[in-house]
């Protein structure tokens, strides 16, 4: 994963992690950012400015952080010509998460395996800035032999590239799946969202020293069974991400060499504010701990 030489960059912040034995002391690279980035009601909330363009929002994003999810490689097949694009206009420094397209998670079709070679050859331009493929698998998703199956199946298909997986079913839970991932170096997602029966817990858990992955969904519980609009509409408050990060991001800092933290709350622009407020609580703990 690139990621230049400036730590300064929007959004980047160093974590100092305690040194091993015989070790000198190290720091840990941590971006901030958000699940998507072309949303028309991020221009009327503010985040962009009046009248600007579904064009124009990537490199004005760019501006405020140094990492973006792709949501649009989960609605259709990621294709590489206007991937180049994308890459050729987008600002120098940022980096891309993809998400895997719904038909090979969600869906779930027969001919997964041809619509996986696609997806491979489609992100091919994201390569030198590829973060990590994310593999999102809804909460019906469980830990049946016949899901265990078809998960590995993906795994093999995107065998080389940087990968990581976000669970929603509870059943994931174990240490068994954690070694797993950890044999094949898959990140596995922590998640942030409504501590609800069924779902996946909020987990600190490290399967790939290369990266750790974090995806905050918000803690909207009457909402969370509801529509987009419903469910993801919760503004963090500073003092619940200063809680996660002395209970999730430090542990984790400790045991990876760089990490992503994604907001997926992108009702009225909260993505964006809680992300930039996520990348002062970091500033906050790398200062204090210098």
């Amino acid at each position: 994963m690139a990621s230049g030489n400036n730590d300064r960059l929007p959004g980047r912040v160093e974590i100092p992690c305690p040194a091993a034995a015989g070790q000198p002391g190290r720091r840990c690279p941590v971006f901030t950012g958000t699940c998507g980035y072309s949303y028309t009601e991020w221009v009327d909330s503010g985040f962009y400015p009046e009248g600007t363009k579904s064009s124009a929002m990537l490199g004005l994003y760019g501006h405020s952080f140094s990492v973006v999810e792709l949501n649009y490689t989960w609605y259709q097949m990621a294709r590489a010509e206007p991937l180049a694009r994308m890459v050729d206009n987008a600002p120098s420094h940022l980096l891309f998460a993809a998400k895997l397209t719904r038909t090979m998670t969600h869906e779930r079709d027969d001919n997964w395996r041809e619509q996986l070679a696609l997806y491979r050859t489609g992100i091919a331009p994201l390569k030198e800035r590829l973060v990590a493929v994310l593999i999102q698998l809804p909460p019906d998703f469980d830990r049946s032999i016949a899901h265990r199956r078809y998960l590995a199946g993906l795994l093999d298909g995107l065998r080389e590239l940087p990968v990581a997986v976000e669970f929603r079913h509870h059943s994931w839970a174990v240490d068994s799946v954690f070694a797993e991932l950890s044999r094949r170096r898959v990140t596995l997602v922590t998640v942030d969202a409504p501590a609800l029966p069924g779902l996946f817990p909020a987990v600190d858990v490290v399967t790939n020293p290369a990266l750790f992955y974090g995806r905050f969904h918000g803690r909207n519980r009457e909402g969370w069974r509801g529509n987009m609009q419903k469910k993801f509409n919760y503004d963090y408050s500073n003092e619940e991400l200063r809680a996660w990060c002395h209970s999730h991001l430090r542990p984790m800092a400790d045991r990876a060499d760089r990490g992503v933290l994604l907001f997926n709350n992108h009702v009225r622009a909260q993505a964006p504010r809680n992300a930039g407020q996520m990348a002062a609580v970091l500033a906050e703990m790398s200062h204090g701990e210098r």
